[in-house]
């Protein structure tokens, strides 16, 4: 099992218009989504507005499918407007491989088991060399190769076959001196998810991307994710992280902030895990609440994390938890009755009616 384990570097973006994202070493985790919809030229624009909001909340880097030459090309052109390093992900066709690199794509993500081979494999290591693009080989429980898949029909630990498959892919990169790679392995289960990312951390130096595949809904995902990355994140182990969620980015990039914090806490001496922001703590609400938490925290979330102010917000539901249990806050909001409270380190400094209270919070929030 590793511990505070510190790969190499590998620098994602860092030209022409692209910022670098430096992941690995004593780099911070990076947090990254990936895009739920295809693209047409008509949703550039959008997509370009859309980006700047990932970027203003925490993204670090993002990823789309592209299953097409077409694809390519409009990922190409949307990579040419935005600063944000952008990923393609790319399978059975190496051609697609060579097509995004034409454009400023900051990083390729294959599995050069599906990509066509060897040949085909050293030409998109050739071009990715040249362009200074780093890949990341990433192996999924479900896609096996036959041998190994028949070996865990027979017994064989799932955690096992996982890293002995992403063994296999480096040594072709190896074997073509291409060293600018990462690696993910992901399961759907969260044991094998730890246990193959523990194998291969002890037996490879390279960066780690760390995630539970086809983990599900909000709920059910960030349970899942939260299981397997935390517990991976404070044993040192993982260099950038993506939430796999069936729900929006924001959800995603959110939910691995908070997960990279709570890693924080629990292994405070791992510098690698520490993010300045807003954290915001809120009560669940119950039949006392004088106040609408779920509403306020919905309207509000984004524009919080969204915020590079190292602060608490505290949304609270009425008076028993409101200023008092929550006095640690830099800043709070609760209810009593028809009134609003708005409170800095447990002492009320406004009160104010509901139909003024998002204009009084953001007032007080700008002076923070």
């Amino acid at each position: 099992m590793a511990h505070n384990r510190i790969s190499g570097v590998v620098k994602i973006g860092g030209f022409s218009h692209v910022r670098a994202v430096q992941i690995g070493g004593g780099f911070p985790v990076a947090v990254q989504t990936m895009w739920k919809d295809r693209l047409s030229y008509n949703d550039l624009d959008c997509a370009v507005k859309r980006i700047e909001a990932l970027s203003q909340i925490g993204c670090d880097l993002l990823r789309f499918a592209v299953p097409d030459i077409q694809s390519a090309e409009i990922v190409g052109r949307l990579a040419e407007m935005v600063s944000m390093p952008l990923v393609a992900d790319i399978h059975f066709d190496y051609k697609i491989a060579l097509r995004c690199m034409d454009f400023p794509i900051a990083k390729i993500r294959v599995n050069p088991g599906n990509i066509g081979g060897k040949e085909k494999t050293r030409a998109v290591l050739e071009k990715a060399a040249a362009g200074g693009i780093p890949i990341r080989i990433g192996v999924n429980s479900g896609s096996l190769p036959q041998d190994l898949r028949g070996r865990v029909e027979e017994g064989m630990d799932p955690s096992e076959a996982l890293a002995l498959t992403a063994q296999r892919e480096l040594a072709v990169f190896q074997e073509f001196g291409f060293n600018s790679y990462l690696v993910s392995m992901k399961a759907s289960t969260i044991a094998d998810t730890i246990n193959a990312n523990r194998i291969l951390a002890s037996r490879i130096q390279s960066p780690l991307h760390l995630g539970v595949t086809e983990a599900g809904p909000l709920t059910a995902g960030v349970a899942r994710n939260t299981a397997a990355l935390l517990t991976l994140l404070t044993e040192g182990i993982g260099d950038t992280i993506r939430v796999s969620l069936s729900d929006t980015m924001e959800s995603e990039i959110i939910a691995g902030r908070e997960i990279l914090a709570a890693a924080g806490e629990i292994a405070p001496e791992n510098s690698r895990l520490k993010r300045a922001g807003v954290k915001v703590v809120s009560c669940p609400r119950c039949g006392r609440h004088g106040f609408d938490t779920h509403g306020f925290t919905s309207r509000w979330m984004q524009r919080l994390y969204a915020l590079d102010r190292d602060i608490t917000v505290a949304i609270m539901g009425c008076e028993v938890n409101g200023p008092g249990e929550a006095k640690h806050a830099d800043l709070g909001i609760t209810g009593a009755g028809e009134k609003v409270l708005i409170f800095k380190h447990g002492k009320v400094i406004k009160t104010v009616t509901p139909v003024e209270a998002d204009k009084a919070f953001e007032e007080e929030l700008m002076k923070l």
